[in-house]
């Protein structure tokens, strides 16, 4: 991720990559080939009055003490997600921002996604009418990558690394208070850490948001579904295939029954072709270089932070909740 910061801050001209520190030589050396100097220390980095910005990309059990000493340094901080290891580590970090006075900002760059700013903006223009039920979820099949992703002391486990996206995206589409969490974790190629996860996520309102991890599927269900009283959303995965249907005609309820081993059914029979409309997705673009766009506007204090710690927080103690529920087996009351 730090080499990813690296390319896309190389597309800006009043941002600059002053240098890099990593405690394994081998990631020196390869900054040293891609026209970066490493730091000896993180100490020098800290010292040198060139950084006005540090970017800690490392595992996450190190990050609120990286966080804390750039803020005490007089340097803003850019911290890659998730943040901490739990809600009690970053409220350390943001009362140093704001003893500091300094800006700290994690990077929640999945806010970017297409396929997420696409169902956004079908709930936000209720192209469904009411919305009773969100279903989100990435599969894969290949477990958990070899590195600190699946060592526990390190904050792995897809808990931490995909639901910090998938949690932080339904939180900032689905308005109001969360009330009710549930889960269940998995443990299929994984004994250290969870390898995937089920989530059920009630809100005030009465939205139910499914989220969903996965590492052992070789058939993957959509990555997005919602459901709402007049229509259906689906995109299947991350090409934005995908599609509406809606009802144009509540009125003609008479259906053709179908026929199944058991019997006829007129209830699961589908809907004549004059009573819906099946109609493309419209995809919404985004940009992720829009946050380092708007860090830079943020510190030049011409724009608000887009990423709050206040909402950062928040999905941070809906993770420890997730956690909580799987390990008692028990609906857990949240806002």
């Amino acid at each position: 991720m730090g080499n990813w910061h690296r390319e896309t801050i190389a597309e800006f001209k009043n941002l600059s990559v002053c240098g890099s520190f990593d405690i394994k030589p081998s990631r020196q050396v390869f900054a040293r080939e891609h026209g970066i100097e490493p730091y000896e220390s993180f100490e020098a980095v800290l010292a040198d009055p060139e950084v006005d910005i540090v970017l800690c990309a490392t595992p996450n059990d190190v990050h609120r003490d990286i966080c804390i000493r750039a803020l005490e340094a007089g340097k803003h901080v850019v911290c890659e997600k998730p943040v901490t290891l739990d809600s009690a580590e970053l409220q350390d970090i943001i009362d140093a921002s704001e003893k500091t006075g300094k800006l700290f900002v994690v990077h929640q760059n999945r806010r970017w996604d297409e396929d997420f700013l696409t169902m956004k903006d079908i709930f936000n223009r209720n192209l469904l009418g009411d919305v009773f039920r969100i279903e989100s979820r990435v599969q894969g099949s290949r477990g958990i990558p070899g590195d600190w992703r699946q060592e526990k002391q390190y904050g792995g486990g897809m808990v931490l690394d995909w639901g910090v996206h998938l949690f932080d995206q339904i939180l900032q589409m689905v308005p109001g208070k969360l009330k009710k969490v549930f889960a269940t974790i998995t443990h299929v190629t994984n004994e250290l850490v969870d390898d995937g996860f089920y989530a059920e996520l009630t809100f005030e309102s009465g939205l139910v948001a499914h989220v969903e991890v996965g590492t052992s599927n070789f058939i993957s269900l959509p990555r997005w579904y919602m459901l709402g009283r007049d229509g259906t959303a689906m995109i299947e995965g991350w090409d934005l295939k995908g599609k509406i249907v809606r009802c144009i005609d509540w009125t003609q309820n008479d259906a053709v029954p179908i026929s199944t081993a058991a019997g006829l059914t007129k209830t699961m029979a589908p809907r004549t072709e004059a009573t819906i409309q099946e109609q493309p997705l419209e995809p919404v673009h985004g940009d992720i270089r829009d946050f380092y766009r708007n860090v830079i506007a943020t510190i030049e204090g011409k724009e608000e932070i887009i990423v709050k710690n206040d909402e950062v927080m928040r999905c941070m103690k809906l993770m420890e909740a997730v956690f909580e529920s799987a390990e008692k087996c028990k609906v857990i009351d949240f806002e």
